[in-house]
């Protein structure tokens, strides 16, 4: 990450000598008191982590989000060239082609990665002497019917990512099999946060589904965030490996920004050790920069598959459409 470093420290000496120009207050890029970054509702940077940033650059960071990455980066599109922000956050590898074709981003760099997974509620099934399933086949079968909830793909990233997680572990003509045998036993949500922190049983809203789609780096989330009064020393939940697929996201300038080497030196800051590291226990995911130090909790907890199911982005491109029509035709 030597290369990144450089970059920040190029970005940041632009900006501080614009800033001090008595020339500066002509332009608004050249005067940047403020940078935007459009972000999904799930992103919660740790408290004061930009203020490093603000106290080199002069400029303070805005953070709007705006629904799942798949809503997120539909309304994005949307102002294409004329953006409500200037730095996205929360596109990631099921939705990258579609930013490329709309020319979304003026430049992007992957910033995290990590696994979308099943997960599931250990005390729901210890307590009733089942054993939890252990592969995608396991879900179809009728001890675990209607005792899943996913996200809907067409609006939801983790949805489309385990949507096609199916579709790579069954593969083209033979995926829909699975679906029709969840057909009517599977509860569909609109959006992460409704169906980890609403409908399923293991976390804040003790719901009613063990079982739900959500991310690798989910269980330490549970015991960071444990009630202070009931520590837990190991999560409630754990994760079906053999179910994850693996998820790349990326931060890049939005074209049109009026705020570009300011949008430019935020990237480079996300990309950066500080922030790298203060992700893993508040955005619950892995870091990109090879310099950060995973903590203790997150080393322990969370699950980074062996063999990660992938469909490349060309796949994803050319079959998106397809593929969510057919599962519509299945499930809606």
């Amino acid at each position: 990450m030597k290369l990144t470093r450089i970059l920040i420290v190029s970005f940041l000496v632009v900006i501080t000598s614009a800033c001090s120009s008595p020339t500066a207050s002509t332009s608004t890029d050249a005067t940047p008191n403020e940078v935007t970054l459009l972000a999904y509702d799930a992103f919660t940077a740790q408290e004061g982590i930009f203020d490093a940033f603000t106290a080199t650059t002069g400029a303070k960071v805005k953070v709007v989000t705006g629904g799942d990455s798949g809503v997120l980066v539909s309304k994005a599109i949307l102002t294409a060239g004329t953006p409500e922000g200037d730095v996205l956050w929360g596109l990631d590898n099921t939705l990258l082609s579609r930013a490329q074709k709309a020319e979304l981003l003026t430049s992007y760099e992957p910033v995290d990665y990590g696994d979308i997974c099943v997960n599931y509620d250990k005390k729901w099934f210890a307590s009733r002497n089942i054993a939890p399933p252990t592969s995608l086949e396991d879900l179809a079968l009728p001890t675990y019917t209607n005792l899943l909830v996913t996200q809907d793909p067409v609006a939801s990233s983790p949805g489309l990512g385990f949507l096609l997680g199916t579709i790579a572990h069954f593969g083209e003509g033979k995926w829909q099999a699975f679906w029709e045998a969840l057909k009517g036993h599977v509860q569909i949500a609109p959006d992460w946060t409704t169906a980890y922190t609403v409908d399923f049983s293991g976390s804040s809203g003790n719901g009613k589904y063990p079982l739900v789609v959500s991310y690798g780096s989910s269980p330490p989330a549970e015991v960071l965030y444990a009630d202070p009064s009931n520590p837990l020393t190991e999560p409630t939940t754990s994760v079906i490996e053999s179910t994850c697929f693996r998820q790349t996201e990326y931060v890049g300038v939005l074209r049109g920004t009026t705020n570009s080497v300011a949008a430019e030196a935020l990237v480079m800051y996300l990309l950066g050790k500080r922030f790298q590291e203060s992700m893993p226990l508040s955005l619950f995911v892995f870091p990109v920069n090879q310099d950060a130090v995973l903590p203790d909790l997150f080393v322990k907890f969370a699950v980074r598959a062996k063999n990660p199911l992938t469909v490349s982005p060309q796949d994803i491109e050319l079959n998106r459409e397809k593929w969510l029509n057919e599962w519509r035709a299945i499930l809606l």
